[in-house]
């Protein structure tokens, strides 16, 4: 068998609110106070126990601010009333009189007297006063408008609005709602008084306008900085509670084998799950692929075989709707199979060249591919060449990718990663100091993991300039072309086959190696986790068997131990 740095390598080589301000407009609240005496108990609790400045077992919280973020969330739920009463009670008001008199002149649409007391309120960066005012003052112009005051509105226009100087885009669309005043263009209308208040909350400093529901933000922030740390986390939000500190253990993990696939006849070199995580497909040295339906109780039979390839299939790649399949021979040609048939739909391929890659451009209306003259290729549907990228573009082992914004990903030299842009025909790089065996995107295109000879993993952060951002070691790869992949709950986790027959997870912000999933009896060449199904991971093994790996307390409920090429496993590896 080749090595990864063989000059010929041999064919296995290829596996390579201020809601404050409710209560000065149309807040409402039941008549009895909500909760009954509990305010009575908060209002004690704070006299007691928080006599001094800050509060909290590590004194980081200043009292004032927590009690004016508390009003302010029970204003913005609705309870007016509880919000009253706990300003009463701790004589820390949630504005100062000078704020509120500001928020109900905005409401009462006093202008000139609202832009007179933001001079008043405390401001002291003279470029918020003029964005502030710029903002009241748009909002007279338009109700001045509305009300038909052409002649008024043009005169706020030129002595109030434009000598602020400041917004001048805006200013132009302003006078085009004089100029063409019908039909008027949404696009440059502001909402409502209350919609305004809104605004300037956002621009005025938290001190003195606290921002719109402040303290969910943080109990958010909490919760995700807790999700974060947590290295087990593998289901969804909704799961989480405020009650106690997040925690999961590693029953949420795939770490059982649920199933062992085994219609193949030799290596299986690839699979991939479908973007709707219904289908997976494996390609095989055996010169077949195969369809795999995922059923409603999670587990896989097989639904085609595609037959076809005269060499050994290296790759898969999904359509963008997943009702279409490519299949890449070893420097052979690119086959596109209906997935509902199986029926294969085009051959693409070139006189004199062998293909090596493949992958759906976006719109799933073109194909890419990699060619063993280290070129990149673009096909329609049909079979028609629309364009190629000639010189050092790939490589006879590599992977191919392409982003949603039209962004084409290769490994152009053994050592780095080219992106193309299609259309600028910009190119950057990834440059690593190891040779490169392959890579995986992100669902979220922002991201590029890198497998790399010295056994190590590699994540990039490829917004902007390519940046270095983590890094994955335990596995063992020495020979052969061995995969990983994003996987888990919102791609929390990094997976990768491995020459000592297992399969290696990682938390992906920590690094940390969390299992080492033993079962198969060969080098694991290829790993992928299901898009919609966080629990559910495949891997591909030179033992020529898929293993489905589940949830410990999972189980698959099938009538027969052995169906179709599959065994179902009752428990253990």
């Amino acid at each position: 068998m080749g090595g990864v740095g063989d000059e010929e390598p041999a064919l296995k080589r290829m596996k390579f609110l201020s809601k404050g301000l409710v209560a000065l407009s149309n807040g409402s609240s039941s008549k009895e106070p909500v909760g009954g005496s509990s305010s009575g108990f908060m209002a004690r609790a704070l006299s007691s126990e928080v006599d001094g400045q800050v509060i909290g077992s590590r004194g980081v919280i200043k009292r004032e601010e927590f009690v004016r973020i508390i009003a302010n969330a029970l204003y913005s739920l609705g309870y007016r009333k509880s919000g009253e009463h706990l300003e009463e009670e701790s004589g820390i008001p949630l504005h100062t009189s000078a704020v509120n008199l500001f928020m109900q002149q905005i409401l009462d649409g006093d202008w000139d007297e609202s832009v007179a007391s933001l001079h008043k309120i405390g401001l002291e960066d003279e470029s918020i006063v003029k964005s502030a005012s710029f903002l009241i003052l748009e909002q007279k112009f338009f109700e001045l408008l509305d009300g038909e005051k052409v002649m008024e509105a043009l005169k706020t226009l030129r002595t109030e609005i434009a000598p602020l100087c400041t917004n001048s885009s805006r200013v132009h669309q302003l006078t085009s709602c004089i100029v063409s005043p019908s039909p008027r263009q949404d696009t440059v209308r502001v909402g409502s008084r209350s919609k305004l208040l809104e605004e300037l909350q956002k621009l005025l400093p938290p001190t003195i306008m606290i921002p719109e529901k402040r303290l969910e933000h943080l109990v958010e922030q909490a919760l995700i900085l807790q999700r974060e740390a947590c290295p087990f986390h593998n289901s969804s939000d909704k799961d989480m509670s405020l009650y106690s500190d997040h925690h999961c253990g590693k029953d949420q993990i795939p770490s059982r084998t649920l199933q062992i696939l085994e219609a193949h006849d030799d290596e299986v070199w690839f699979v991939q799950f479908s973007h709707n995580g219904k289908y997976l497909a494996s390609a095989s040295k055996d010169r077949s692929a195969i369809i795999w339906e995922v059923d409603v109780n999670g587990g896989l039979s097989a639904k085609h075989q595609l037959s076809g390839h005269q060499r050994p299939v290296s790759s898969v790649s999904w359509s963008p709707d997943d009702k279409e399949l490519l299949t890449c021979g070893v420097e052979e040609a690119i086959r596109r199979w209906d997935v509902s048939t199986g029926k294969c739909l085009q051959i693409y391929g070139k006189t004199g060249v062998g293909l090596v890659s493949c992958a759906w451009f976006p719109t799933g209306k073109y194909i890419l591919s990699g060619l063993s003259d280290k070129s990149i290729c673009m096909w329609e549907l049909d079979g028609k060449e629309v364009e190629s990228w000639k010189g050092q573009k790939t490589l006879k082992i590599s992977d191919l990718e392409i982003t949603g914004d039209g962004e084409i990903i290769s490994i152009c030299k053994d050592n780095a990663v080219l992106l193309l842009n299609r259309e600028t025909k910009d190119e950057r790089f990834i440059d690593e100091y190891q040779t490169i065996t392959s890579f995986s995107l992100s669902k979220n295109n922002k991201f590029l993991l890198v497998s790399l000879l010295n056994q190590e993993i590699h994540l990039w952060n490829i917004e902007g300039d390519p940046k270095l951002v983590g890094k994955y070691k335990g596995h063992r790869r020495t020979r052969f072309v061995v995969r990983s992949c994003f996987g888990g709950f919102k791609q929390g986790f990094i997976a990768s086959g491995s020459e000592d027959s297992q399969v290696y997870i990682w938390h992906r912000n920590s690094g940390e190696l969390i299992e080492a999933l033993p079962g198969h009896s060969g080098a694991v060449n290829c790993v992928s986790w299901n898009p919609t199904n966080p629990h559910m991971l495949a891997s591909a093994s030179d033992d020529r068997t898929i293993r489905i790996w589940g949830l410990n307390c999972m189980k698959v409920k099938h009538q027969n131990a052995h169906s179709n090429g599959i065994h179902y496993c009752n428990g253990g590896t």
